[in-house]
């Protein structure tokens, strides 16, 4: 009851890349950044196993950033002309690689990473890959011309990565789309169509996670003026309940969502955001089961994951540790509580 797991990202260390940034420059290069990655990787691996948590994953170490450590393997996107752009709905600005032609992989993106954990964890594992709709709204087209066309190019591709991983011995493959708490209509339109498109014949358990950003100024800037209820999630919700995904991970903790929006996704597993990713307070036990004993009300015991609200990788490394270590030891005790 209960298995505990992360969002995905994890901080990179400082003899990795830069520290406490969203877009860190790597440190070293060639044979000796893929010997870092892979350091990384390990260490964090053992630092969750040894923390507690029951899903365990690779920390995204091995990607600058949870969308471009994808696009950097796709064919028909210029990296060498970046543009400025605002993104989530000119929530903040990025310099962003250009669609210029057809969209195709060069071949295995993640494969690397994604074997070196299997390889090295006997727990369940969990791979992120940036899910369609946000890939759209990090990118500038200058090909397709449509939004949708281009998102469903780019859910072929998650499609044929995400089957591969699977192959690798990857447990749960986790399709990461904060753009549908940006744009709710389209998520519900076209956005959860392209999703399901992403996870196509995957027989492996599948996840979205929709969290409303990393703990950066901007995204604490923008929840601030959301006011005393969040209700992005209400407008999307009801399409995930109707979709094949099998779970479905939202912020909780700390967050302005009513907790009733949980029951529009009745019949699915839930990772509620127990851990408070916008903050430096480490979290009590106390406060992690109070916060399951919460999510009870509207989830069945069952299906209650706790997990971080969103990926920890811009906080400092010792913080977002110990904030593990109270993942697992919130859900041991709220084991004990609400057995």
């Amino acid at each position: 009851m209960f298995p505990t797991a992360i969002a995905g990202s994890l901080p990179k260390p400082a003899w990795l890349a830069e520290t406490q940034k969203l877009w860190p420059q790597w440190k070293a290069q060639g044979d000796e950044l893929r010997q870092a990655k892979a350091d990384a990787t390990l260490l964090w691996i053992k630092a969750q196993e040894d923390a507690g948590l029951d899903i365990v994953g690779d920390g995204e170490q091995s990607r600058q950033h949870f969308v471009h450590g994808f696009l950097e393997q796709v064919e028909g996107i210029d990296f060498e002309h970046k543009v400025k752009m605002g993104i989530r709905d000119n929530r903040y600005d990025a310099m962003v690689p250009q669609v210029v032609a057809p969209l195709k992989l060069k071949g295995r993106v993640h494969a690397f990473e994604a074997q070196l954990a299997r390889a090295h964890t006997t727990r369940k594992l969990k791979f992120t890959l940036p899910g369609p709709m946000t890939i759209v709204d990090t990118v500038a087209d200058h090909y397709y011309n449509d939004k949708v066309k281009m998102a469903f190019a780019f859910a072929e591709l998650l499609n044929q990565e995400a089957l591969a991983l699977q192959a690798d011995g990857v447990d749960i493959i986790q399709f990461d789309e904060p753009a549908f708490n940006v744009y709710m209509k389209d998520a519900a339109d076209w956005g959860v169509k392209a999703l399901e498109r992403a996870a196509q014949g995957l027989t492996c358990t599948t996840a979205v996670h929709i969290c409303y950003g990393y703990g950066i100024k901007a995204n604490v800037d923008w929840k601030n003026a959301l006011g005393q209820e969040w209700r992005q999630y209400e407008q999307v919700f009801p399409a995930l309940a109707a979709s094949k995904i099998d779970q479905v991970s939202l912020e909780c903790f700390h967050s302005h969502v009513p907790p009733q929006l949980m029951k529009l996704l009745e019949g699915k597993d839930v990772m509620v955001g127990v851990i408070d990713v916008a903050s430096d307070v480490i979290e009590t036990p106390e406060q992690v089961a109070d916060t399951i004993g919460a999510a009870l009300q509207h989830v069945a015991k069952q299906r209650l994951i706790p997990c971080t609200n969103c990926g920890l990788a811009p906080m400092d490394r010792e913080v977002a540790l110990k904030k593990l270590q109270a993942l697992a030891q919130g859900a041991a005790l709220a084991r004990k509580r609400y057995a």
